[in-house]
C-alpha cells in the first residue's frame, strides 16, 4: 500500500505540475506577457513545483530532514543525473548567458546557503531573505527578457505552451491553476507519508530517503523536460531548465520551507558535513564544463553521471553502515577527486572547442 500511495503520490506531483504550468502559462499569455518571460518563471517556477510542494509538506509534517534532503538531492540530481544523461544522448550547447550569469548566481546561492546552514539551522529570517532574493531575480529576469533577440523570442514561444481552443477561456485556465495545486497538495502528502514509512521500513534515516527516493521522484519534471528537449535537439533548453530549477530549489523552495515552519529549518549533521558539500562541487564543476567550448560533451556526460552513480553508493553504503564503505571512502578520496581535478583543470587550460552547428 505505501508503495502504491508513493506513486500515486509521484503521479499526482507530475499532473499537478502540468496542469498549473499550462493554466498559469495561458493565463499569463492571454494577459500580454511574453513567451519569453513566461519561460522564465513561469515554466521555471513549474519544474521545481514538485519539490517545493514535497519540502513544505514535509516541513508542515515536522519531518524536516526530508524537506531539506529533498531540496539537496533534487540540485545533485538535476546537474549529476540529468545533464549526464541529456549529454549522452547528444552533446548539449550551454548558452552564453548560462555561463555567465546563471551559472555564477547558482553558485552563489549554493554558497548562501552553506553559509545559512553553517551553525545548523537555517533560520526564520535567512529563509525570508532567500525569497526576497527569488523575487528580485525573477523581476530581474522579466527587465532582461525586454533585451533578448527575437530568435529567443520565438524559440520559448514554441516551447512553453502549445496552441489550443479549449484552453483558451481564463475560466479553464483558472480551473487548470486550481487542479494543479490541489494535485500537488496531495501528491505531496501521499509521497511524504510513503516515504516517511520506506525509511522506517528500511532503518533508514528520513534525510536519506530525502536525498535519494524523494529527490529523484520529485525531479522527474526536469528529467522528463531537459530529456525532451535533448531529443528534439533544443539543447541550450535543457541545460537552461537544469540551471534555473536548481536556482528556484535553492532560493525558493528552501526560502518557503523555512518561512512555513515559522522558526526555520534544522540542518541535520551528516548533510552540513558531505551532502551540501556535494552539491556545492557539482555547482562548481558546471564552470570549467560549460566554460570548455560552451559545450557539455558526452564523455562529461558519463563523467556526471558516473559521479551520481558514485554518489548513491555512498549514500546508501553509510545508511547502511556497509563493510564497503571504508573502502569506498577512501577509493574516491585518493583516486577518482584527485582525478577529476586534473582532468577539469587540463579542459579548463586547453583550447575552447568548437562551437556545434547552431549553438548560440
Amino acid at each position: 500500500m505505501q508503495l502504491l500511495m508513493f506513486f500515486a503520490g509521484l503521479l499526482a506531483l507530475i499532473a499537478g505540475a502540468e496542469l498549473l504550468v499550462r493554466g498559469a502559462s495561458r493565463l499569463a499569455l492571454s494577459f500580454g506577457i511574453s513567451p519569453l518571460v513566461v519561460g522564465l518563471t513561469i515554466v521555471a517556477f513549474g519544474t521545481s513545483a514538485p519539490e517545493i510542494a514535497v519540502s513544505v509538506g514535509a516541513a508542515l509534517d515536522g519531518r524536516t530532514d526530508i524537506a531539506i534532503g529533498n531540496v539537496v538531492g533534487s540540485n545533485i540530481v538535476n546537474v549529476l543525473f540529468i545533464l549526464g544523461l541529456s549529454a549522452l544522448i547528444i552533446p548539449l550547447v550551454v548558452h552564453a548567458q548560462i555561463v555567465r550569469q546563471e551559472v555564477p548566481i547558482m553558485i552563489g546561492a549554493s554558497l548562501l546557503l552553506m553559509v545559512f546552514a553553517i551553525d545548523g539551522r537555517i533560520g526564520f529570517w535567512e529563509s525570508g531573505f532567500l525569497l526576497a532574493l527569488l523575487l528580485a531575480y525573477t523581476v530581474f529576469l522579466i527587465l532582461q527578457s525586454r533585451r533578448e533577440t527575437q530568435s529567443t523570442r520565438d524559440e520559448y514561444a514554441h516551447e512553453v505552451v502549445k496552441a489550443s481552443r479549449w484552453d483558451a477561456h481564463w475560466a479553464a485556465q483558472l480551473l487548470l491553476i486550481a487542479a494543479g495545486l490541489g494535485l500537488l497538495v496531495v501528491g505531496s502528502q501521499w509521497l511524504v507519508t510513503a516515504a516517511s514509512a520506506f525509511a522506517r521500513a528500511m532503518g533508514v534515516s528520513d534525510l536519506v530517503i530525502g536525498l535519494t527516493v524523494v529527490a529523484v521522484g520529485t525531479s522527474l519534471p526536469e528529467v522528463a523536460t531537459s530529456l525532451m528537449a535533448a531529443l528534439r535537439k533544443e539543447r541550450d533548453i535543457a541545460v537552461g531548465n537544469v540551471i534555473g530549477s536548481n536556482i528556484f530549489n535553492l532560493l525558493g523552495c528552501v526560502g518557503l520551507t523555512g518561512l512555513v515552519t515559522g522558526d526555520g529549518l534544522p540542518i541535520a549533521a551528516g548533510l552540513l558535513n558531505f551532502d551540501l558539500w556535494v552539491m556545492l562541487a557539482a555547482a562548481f564543476a558546471c564552470l570549467p564544463v560549460f566554460l570548455s567550448g560552451r559545450e557539455i560533451a558526452r564523455w562529461e556526460g558519463g563523467v556526471f553521471l558516473a559521479y551520481f552513480v558514485a554518489y548513491t553508493t555512498y549514500v546508501v553504503l553509510s545508511a547502511q553502515q556497509h563493510a564497503m564503505l571504508p573502502v569506498f571512502g577512501t577509493a574516491m578520496l585518493s583516486f577518482v577527486l584527485p582525478l577529476t581535478v586534473v582532468t577539469l583543470v587540463v579542459v579548463m587550460l586547453r583550447p575552447n572547442r568548437e562551437r556545434g552547428s547552431g549553438g548560440p
